[in-house]
């Protein structure tokens, strides 16, 4: 049970990051003043209450079931979380507050921008970190499920 609510919510919260990012991308690129207005305001509302609770989970969940595990798939899980929770507390959700302010403000300025791209580099490190341990608890459910056969 608890690893299956461990993987469920390592993957809303990746899906989360990776829906965050590509919409942040598109609007960027191809949008309106209003869509990333719109964009910014559905990241921190409903987007964050949604991603915080399941990365919290996702920590606990994997705290709990690694606590006595030295498997080198656990071990580089465990290596990386650390990463994504700063990540998170430091530079992404302070940035989604921040560009939500500004957005709705209508002030793109340097600022905004230069913060957009700190947020874009965060969340693609996030990302791609929380994909490998996607990967790595997978090789060990699959490493798992053969001891048990």
């Amino acid at each position: 049970m608890l690893s299956r609510l461990h993987r469920f919510a390592a993957l809303v919260a990746t899906l989360c990051i990776a829906l965050f990012f590509t919409s942040t991308l598109v609007v960027e690129l191809v949008g309106t003043t209003e869509s990333i207005v719109r964009i910014k305001s559905l990241i921190l509302s409903p987007g964050l209450w949604i991603l915080t609770p399941a990365i919290a989970v996702t920590g606990i969940t994997g705290a709990i079931m690694g606590q006595h595990r030295q498997n080198t798939f656990v071990v580089r899980k465990k290596k990386r979380m650390p990463f994504i929770a700063l990540n998170g507390v430091v530079i992404l959700i302070p940035a989604a507050y921040f560009l939500h302010h500004w957005a709705s403000l209508g002030e793109f300025k340097a600022t905004f921008y230069l913060v957009q791209g700190i947020e874009l580099l965060a969340g693609a490190i996030n990302l791609t970190l929380m994909t490998l341990n996607i990967r790595d608890g997978s090789k060990l459910h699959a490493k798992a499920s053969k001891r048990t056969i």
